[in-house]
């Protein structure tokens, strides 16, 4: 039987999390839009998700829209009292499934509002502000409006703790002159190593790192060395991927989505991974192009 436990554990604000999680996206339908093919698997996939031990979700109103915040509550609620729900808001979907900056004052409201009534909840455990400079990854540009809002929601109970999604080591840093940041979400994995300094930085403030894309998303990690590691381990590339990642840094969080519950078990099943220095260093030389 799988134990998160072996993962340790990491604060999120006041709140105390295991390192290995769930992420929602894909309970949505194809390109995290519309409703999922088999809603009833979703709804099962996070019971067993919780059911295993998993108490950090990260989802996001903009999922579907509304979809996956809609099945969270319909499967998880009432919410165990030990459950973090993260959620996400800076973006909005256009009707063509196009991902669109929602950055005013009275798009950050509604979003906040929209999670609200979706989730089920009074005030919400975790708001990263999603950054949409460039859609694609980081880019540099001023989030001193969307920041204070958020702060100004936070201070009418709303939200308890705000974090910050696709952004660089500025607006991590001059978010922080606006606001307590308890996270940074950014694509990063065995590859895609462009956060390194960033994660060094957090971890020796405490603050968490959830990584997204841990196999590079919507373009897959294509690496002979992660699958010669995977096969002599006897694991998938994906237990080795998040094994990788909660052995880089103590301050990391993941978040692996999936919309199949025996998928779920193998990814819960990192927990129980512990690579040794000669694996990481083998991983490790992986790097950005292999």
């Amino acid at each position: 039987m799988t134990n998160l436990e072996n993962t340790g554990r990491h604060h999120l604000g006041q709140r105390s999390v295991k390192r290995l999680g769930y992420g929602a996206m894909q309970l949505a339908g194809t390109g995290v839009f519309g409703p999922p093919r088999d809603r009833a698997e979703a709804v099962a996939v996070l019971r067993e998700a919780v059911e295993t031990g998993v108490n950090h979700i990260d989802t996001s109103d903009f999922y579907g829209p509304h979809v996956t915040n809609q099945i969270i509550r319909e499967a998880l609620h009432p919410y165990a009292d030990d459950l973090v729900i993260v959620t996400k808001v800076g973006a909005s979907r256009g009707p063509d499934a196009s991902w669109n900056p929602a950055f005013s004052r009275e798009a950050l409201t509604a979003a906040v509002h929209d999670n609200l009534r979706n989730l089920g909840l009074d005030v919400l455990d975790v708001v990263n502000l999603r950054a949409m400079f460039d859609v694609h990854g980081p880019a540099e540009g001023d989030l001193e409006e969307p920041l204070t809002v958020l702060a100004d929601l936070q201070r009418q109970g709303l939200i308890r703790h705000i974090g910050l999604s696709n952004v660089t080591a500025k607006q991590v840093a001059d978010g922080r002159e606006i606001t307590e940041i308890v996270c940074v979400q950014n694509q990063y994995n065995l590859a895609h190593r462009g956060d390194d300094a960033l994660i060094d930085q957090l971890a020796a403030d405490g603050t968490a790192y959830v990584p997204f894309f841990p196999l590079g998303g919507f373009s897959p990690l294509q690496s002979s060395t992660l699958s010669a590691v995977a096969a002599r381990l006897e694991l998938t590339p994906m237990q080795v991927a998040l094994a990788w990642l909660l052995k880089r840094s103590p301050n990391i969080l993941l978040i692996p989505g999936t919309s199949s519950r025996g998928h779920l078990r193998e990814n819960l099943a990192a927990a129980d991974v512990d690579l040794s220095a000669e694996v990481m260093a083998e991983l490790d030389g992986i790097g950005v192009v292999e």
